[in-house]
């Protein structure tokens, strides 16, 4: 069976105690369904069972009225999960739930693990099944291996052997765990609603039902809440330097959220400020690439004082599968989620700004259908620095050979796109961006190649 080569993006949830915990649930994965589109999942607990209902699919088709209404009880967590070069399964859907001689336990995972492979392999020797082939499932396998008499011990104990990116909630019989890596890698926040608490992996989960944001959970943290939702916070793991991710400000969070310690929309915006101070040109139209390029797009408009349109604009209703036609249809990939509007395009010098560029093959079409609407420049510019490196903590990202500015200069990939100039924020402006937190916080190891936690040379993460 082979193991995931990539652990998913992926957003979490969960609340205790709380009359309607599994309503709420659904409704906090709901919001956070742009970190996972691939399966949708969750774990209720009542009078001390636990019982689990996961399928493929988006949040609002895999939860139907009748569902829900069978999962019952005051406590509950869910996971959203991204569709990536991993196994597309449901036996990879989560929250995993497991019983042991600690009882039952659910867990619902954002992150990766780099050494899961090797600890898989240890475990599969000495005799441990696994069902599924997710690193998550590891950590419940030495969760149940651990001797430990509190479940938060055997939860320590377990998190002890892994290393790399995980921000997690378990759910057991009478508790709800939140535990962060002590990097700090993945987000996972804090809030209140009534005597209940709840984590998520973004704020904006919280704003959808009304709970009040608390706080962050800190790297290196873990939090128990019980029964009457009483709260214990450990840090019980050697600490390491926060390495919080900067892609998720980037590109990855929804920008209406508060994610370590900053506005995701200000920040995107401010990118696009020093986007356009690091990287003026003469044009007389910006067009954001939607939706991924609107934040950094108004902020380029502002600091040049070129005029913002939405001269393409999205399909927001394509499926994960659409049928093409049997004769073939020039860009239909792209087409069908983009379209240019001709009568703001036409005659017109126009800068598209989006928030990445990977292998630079949707640049180019997307470069290609402006001019096809009759534009008669079209420069790219890019709010984040040159993406070089793969991520290994959590982001879906190509291996490095198909990463385009791995190997090519600007200049290269400028021509490869057929674009008139391209242009990328610099490192020292996407930090310099930032409100109040510091550099050294940061990961930003998909544009420096600086790893906080080393992993396979080969390149393949373990």
């Amino acid at each position: 069976m082979a193991f995931d080569k990539f652990k998913d993006e992926c957003g979490v949830f969960g609340i205790q105690p709380y009359c309607e915990a599994a309503n709420l649930t659904y409704l906090g994965l709901y919001a956070l369904q742009h970190r996972g589109q691939e399966s949708a999942g969750l774990v209720a607990a009542e009078q001390g069972r636990l019982t689990c209902y996961k399928r493929m699919g988006l949040v609002a088709d895999v939860f139907s009225e009748a569902a829900l209404r069978d999962l019952t009880g005051d406590a509950a967590i869910g996971h959203v999960r991204y569709s990536t070069a991993g196994e597309s399964r449901l036996e990879n859907a989560q929250p995993i739930l497991i019983t042991s001689h600690h009882g039952q336990i659910a867990l619902a995972h954002n992150g990766n693990l780099v050494n899961a492979v090797q600890i898989r392999e240890s475990l599969e020797r000495s005799g441990s099944i696994f069902s599924s082939t997710s690193d998550s499932e590891v950590i419940l396998h030495l969760i149940a291996r651990s001797s430990a008499a509190e479940i938060e011990d055997a939860i320590v104990e377990a998190l002890a052997q892994v290393s790399g990116a995980y921000s997690a909630v378990f759910l057991t019989a009478d508790k709800l765990i939140a535990v962060r890596d002590p990097h700090g890698f993945r987000p996972l926040a804090m809030a209140e609603l009534g005597e209940a608490k709840l984590f998520a992996s973004e704020t904006c989960a919280f704003d959808l039902i009304d709970a009040k944001f608390l706080r962050e959970v800190e790297p290196g943290e873990m939090v128990i809440v019980n029964e009457r939702g009483m709260v214990r916070s450990l840090f019980p793991f050697e600490k390491k330097p926060t390495r919080q991710c900067i892609f998720e400000h980037i590109y990855f969070a929804r920008p209406d959220g508060l994610m370590f310690g900053e506005s995701t929309q200000a920040y995107r915006e401010a990118l696009g400020m020093k986007l356009a101070e690091e990287n003026p040109v003469d044009a007389d139209l910006i067009v954001p690439v939607p939706d991924s390029g609107v934040c950094a797009a108004i902020g380029y408009s502002r600091q040049s004082g070129i005029p913002l349109s939405f001269g393409l604009i999205r399909n927001h209703y394509v499926g994960r599968t659409f049928i093409e036609p049997k004769q073939s249809i020039r860009h239909f990939g792209v087409k069908i989620k983009l379209n240019p509007v001709r009568s703001l395009i036409e005659g017109k010098r126009v800068v598209l700004v989006d928030d990445s560029l990977v292998r630079g093959t949707t640049s180019r079409k997307i470069v290609k259908m402006v001019r096809q609407a009759g534009a008669k420049e079209v420069h790219m510019r890019i709010s984040a620095p040159p993406t070089t490196h793969p991520c290994y903590y959590g982001i879906d990202t190509p291996t490095r050979n198909e990463l385009i500015a791995s190997s090519h200069s600007i200049d290269e990939i400028c021509r490869y796109i057929e674009a008139d100039s391209l242009a990328y924020v610099s490192r020292e402006g996407m930090f310099s961006s930032l409100q109040g937190s510091r550099q050294e916080q940061y990961c930003d190891a998909c544009f420096s190649g600086n790893y906080a936690v080393p992993f396979p040379k080969n390149g393949a993460p373990v």
